[in-house]
């Protein structure tokens, strides 16, 4: 099979796949280390990466080549020939037009947010794979992008919220006074919002988190922060048969919003995670909300690029309110650890490539697999996932 391994830092800018607008418009991981490439290699493939595809996450092209992989020098010329294009944003429109009926392209997709993406795959008769459409089934948590790199993206919350906020985590006890431990709200425990507790409590803040569904209070509980959220009947039924958050109804809402309004009052750093899947991101909090925080408190939305869970928040810019609270809208929160996430995210591509790959070597997806089902977007040139449909 011959593997190409798109140059996702040179896409176009200005197209459906938004990258990190806070540092050019570029994405800055890629869909294949020099590790994968090798392995790979090793297994009869023919690699080929488009040169600087690797960069910003530190692999530089001889790595690659020391690795097995040939360099072309762009994505058009490189796509022509590929049997799969391995890419971490899928390319563009104009791009997948290019490649040869019948070739494979994997990536995180997106395909709600641009149905036309998908639309053009299947007029050039080129099966799109959305990896973060792979269904949540243990034989695929390995193959889990949206997991592996939501991760980081809770970690580095964390981080950053500390750099802006300028201030200590930890309860200190000195010779000159004693510093209060910082309190930190995590709002939507996904696999993002557990991270981002656990890295608030090892840096010793006060931590405390709420979501919707009721299994994740335990969850809350084993890292040691507090749990918060209004615990009625809608509350214990709160959670799709896939362990996604359901939609609640404008009742629960408003009794949630007055806990939340009168908590957040208190807290110095407040991350919001919450996303529906196929929705706009719900608003969690509110400018009345923001109006009672402390001067210098910070608020970060991991959310932003869905619509945002908080009011006020802008993608890609630090806005701060008139009294003083940061609202942080940084985009693409994994490029911001561009190393550690292309390895993730390389990792996650090398366990799905068997499920494409005959015992011979050659592409050819298995179409009786549920993993290969619940990911395929476009098949034979028609679009065919029901949630395009």
């Amino acid at each position: 099979m011959k593997l190409i391994v798109l140059n996702d830092v040179a896409l176009e800018k200005g197209s459906a796949k938004k990258g990190t607008a806070d540092t050019g418009g570029a994405e800055a991981r890629v869909a294949a280390t020099p590790d994968t490439v090798a392995g790979y290699v090793k297994a009869g493939h023919s690699v080929t990466v488009v040169k600087g595809a690797g960069a910003k996450a530190d692999f530089a092209d001889p790595l690659y080549k020391d690795a097995g992989a040939d360099i072309a020098a762009t994505n058009a010329t490189a796509v022509k020939s590929a049997d799969l294009v391995l890419s971490v944003t899928g390319g563009t429109e104009k791009l997948v037009a290019t490649m040869k009926n019948g070739a494979g392209i994997t990536g995180i997709l997106s395909p709600t947010d641009n149905p036309k993406y998908a639309a053009a795959c299947a007029k050039a008769g080129v099966t799109a794979f959305a990896l973060d459409y792979i269904p949540r089934i243990s034989r695929a948590q390995a193959m889990d992008v949206l997991s592996s790199q939501s991760n980081l993206s809770g970690y580095r919350s964390v981080v950053e919220a500390g750099g802006i906020y300028g201030r200590a985590f930890p309860m200190m006890m000195t010779a000159a006074g004693t510093i209060a431990p910082a309190k930190i709200f995590i709002m939507g425990v996904g696999v993002a919002g557990l991270q981002a507790i656990a890295t608030a409590r090892r840096l010793g803040a006060v931590t405390t988190a709420t979501d919707v569904r009721p299994a994740t209070k335990e969850q809350v509980a084993s890292l040691g922060a507090k749990f918060i959220a209004v615990e009625n009947e809608e509350f214990k039924a709160a959670e799709t048969a896939g362990g996604y958050a359901k939609q609640m109804s404008a009742e629960y809402q408003a009794l949630q919003a007055e806990l939340t309004a009168t908590h957040i009052a208190k807290q110095d750093i407040v991350i919001t995670t919450a996303l529906i899947p196929g929705r706009k991101a719900p608003v969690l909090v509110t400018k009345s909300m923001l109006d009672t925080m402390r001067p210098g408190s910070v608020l970060i939305d991991l959310a932003v690029e869905r619509g945002g869970n908080i009011e006020g928040a802008k993608p890609g810019e630090i806005v701060t309110t008139a009294n003083g609270v940061h609202i942080v809208g940084h985009l693409n929160w994994p490029s911001r650890m561009a190393a550690d996430a292309s390895n993730m995210f390389a990792r996650n591509i090398k366990n799905f490539l068997p499920l494409v790959t005959a015992e011979d070597g050659a592409y050819a997806p298995d179409w009786e697999d549920e993993i290969i089902q619940g990911c395929a977007l476009t098949r034979d040139g028609e679009v065919v996932h029901e949630r395009l449909k």
